[in-house]
């Protein structure tokens, strides 16, 4: 995973949009969706709602 990628995935992860995260870390929405779609694929899953599962279920681990 990118540091481009880590980044949005814990702002999506958090409710943000891509137009939020857009806003907050600058690159242009469209390249936030391609950084989205990215890391979608490499963590098998196809929705924000997965995404936002897998990160908060991989958190959870590593504070055990």
């Amino acid at each position: 995973m990118t540091a481009s990628e880590t980044q949005i995935i814990r702002l999506v992860a958090g409710g943000a949009t891509d137009k939020q995260v857009a806003d907050r870390l600058h690159p242009p929405p469209h390249t936030v969706s391609t950084h989205l779609r990215h890391a979608f694929t490499k963590l098998g899953v196809g929705s924000r709602v997965e995404l936002t599962k897998l990160l908060l279920e991989h958190e959870a681990a590593c504070h055990k």
